[in-house]
């Protein structure tokens, strides 16, 4: 689980104040450099890196734009931020001050190396659909992409997140994906294999926005929502416990492990979204001390 800290890399209003410093404390990998600065001044938590999240308050009534796109700003100031799969190596954070002062930050994005992934042995209309699907397939991708871009004020994401199953890992997020021989879209998920009937819990709190036993690929599915458009999905459930809109706390069990939908083995894909952008729910795990980092 990510642990709230106080490691914090602190975003300079300019560059001009950071040469009049006579001490220098280095954040992270470089990241950047506390000083006394203003009170709307940038906090940064988290992962610069593709498929990595991020997170910051500002003063209340700032405004908050990641690379032109605007980020939603809480009332307290919280803002969470996303990179995915296939970022650029540089992003750029602008934040406005209630005053009207605006700080510009570039953030350096660490690029990953992904593995390929062959997964064979699928039904082959799991793999490429047969046109009866197709009608089926457009609501159910529909009611996904619904719960996903939900946005309120909620700070559940802020406390960090547990594994939603006890397992083996045995699917990556970003792997490129090789079913029945065919190239497919990339792997955004976290597998976590176990015997069918091992129980699945939320991995943090929230409001279930969809659960449903029966989808075509993705089988039994749950998709909680924990506030600021930060998602979990879980895939592959071989029982679904919960009701859309109930609220469910950390640790609470939804649902067990199944092999539901294009499963070749019983597991849980595991996924985190913000909005539509997706993450990787490995970084949120191993990105125990809250410490911006570029692994």
């Amino acid at each position: 689980m990510i642990s709230r800290s106080r490691f914090a890399a602190i975003l300079p209003a300019s560059v001009a104040p950071l040469r009049a410093m006579k001490k220098h404390i280095f954040i992270g990998l470089s990241l950047a450099v506390m000083a006394a600065l203003p009170a709307w001044a940038v906090t940064l938590h988290g992962t610069l890196a593709q498929g990595g999240m991020a997170w910051g308050q500002v003063t209340p009534g700032s405004k908050v734009v990641l690379d032109g796109n605007p980020v939603m700003v809480g009332p307290k100031g919280n803002f969470v931020i996303g990179f995915g799969r296939d970022a650029a190596h540089v992003s750029h954070l602008v934040v406005m001050g209630p005053d009207g002062k605006k700080q510009t930050k570039t953030l350096k994005i660490r690029k990953r190396k992904f593995s390929v992934e062959r997964v064979n042995g699928l039904p082959p209309k799991t793999v490429t659909m047969p046109p009866e699907w197709l009608a089926r397939r457009k609501v159910e991708t529909g009611r996904v992409v619904k719960a996903r871009m939900v946005f309120t004020d909620a700070l559940d994401w802020l406390h960090g997140f547990t594994i939603p199953a006890h397992g083996r890992f045995s699917g990556f997020y970003g792997s490129q994906r090789i079913l029945n021989g065919k190239p497919r879209s990339p792997h955004y998920g976290l597998d976590i294999a176990a015997p069918v009937g091992t129980p699945i819990v939320a991995p943090e709190s929230g409001v279930v926005r969809l659960a449903d036993p029966a989808f075509l690929l993705e089988g039994g599915i749950v998709i909680i929502d924990h506030g600021f458009g930060v998602s979990s999905t879980m895939f592959h459930m071989n029982t679904v416990e919960v009701k859309e809109g109930q609220h469910v706390k950390r640790g609470e069990r939804i649902g067990t492990i199944g092999m539901t939908g294009r499963a070749t083995g019983p597991h849980v894909d595991w996924r985190i979204n913000i909005g539509a952008l997706r993450l990787d729910p490995e970084l949120l795990l191993k990105d125990k001390n809250g410490k911006v980092t570029t692994r």
